[in-house]
């Protein structure tokens, strides 16, 4: 061996081996694994029970309270949303109501146009017919006019005589 190192004493060998299973020693051993148990169970039962306890109660409460305030929160997302529906169903039926008068009131603007139409066109179909009447009656007067000058203007022609307008106007006349 290196110097220094070794104690040059010779050590005892253990008779029994692992020694908390030496068998000399295992009523002491008993005796403070109880007084240790018994100390630890005093501790937990008075200092970490309640505070477990505790724990427990106040996370218990806490998750009730939690509970609680969900439900409320629900309950008012309920009401909330049914107000909502309330709400649209009545904004549905007032766009229906004014989608149905603003239908009516166009209509009868339609049909006021129509009417101030038809009797613009009436009118015009009218005033269109005493004009076409009147140009007929123009027409014919000059037809009347032509055939009265084209009646003396034959008889010149032919006879060389003279015919007056109106001696020539009874002759046609005579021929209608």
């Amino acid at each position: 061996m290196a110097a220094g190192y070794g104690t040059g004493t010779a050590q005892p060998a253990h008779s029994g081996g692992f020694p908390p299973f030496d068998t000399r020693t295992f009523q002491g051993q008993s005796i403070w694994l109880a007084i240790t148990f018994a100390f630890l169970f005093v501790v937990l039962w008075r200092v970490a029970g309640p505070r477990i306890g505790g724990a427990i109660a106040a996370r218990r409460d806490r998750i009730s309270a939690d509970l609680a305030q969900a439900e409320t929160h629900r309950k008012d997302a309920q009401a909330a949303q049914a107000a909502y529906e309330a709400a649209l169903a009545q904004a549905r039926k007032r766009a229906q109501v004014f989608a149905d008068e603003n239908r009516k009131r166009v209509q009868s603007e339609i049909d006021a146009a129509k009417e101030a139409a038809e009797t613009d066109a009436q009118q015009a179909t009218t005033a269109a017919e005493a004009g076409i009447a009147a140009t007929r009656k123009d027409a014919l007067a000059q037809v009347a006019k032509t055939a009265e000058d084209a009646a003396i203007a034959i008889v010149a022609h032919l006879t060389g005589d003279t015919v007056s307008p109106a001696d020539a106007r009874a002759a046609l006349a005579n021929v209608n």
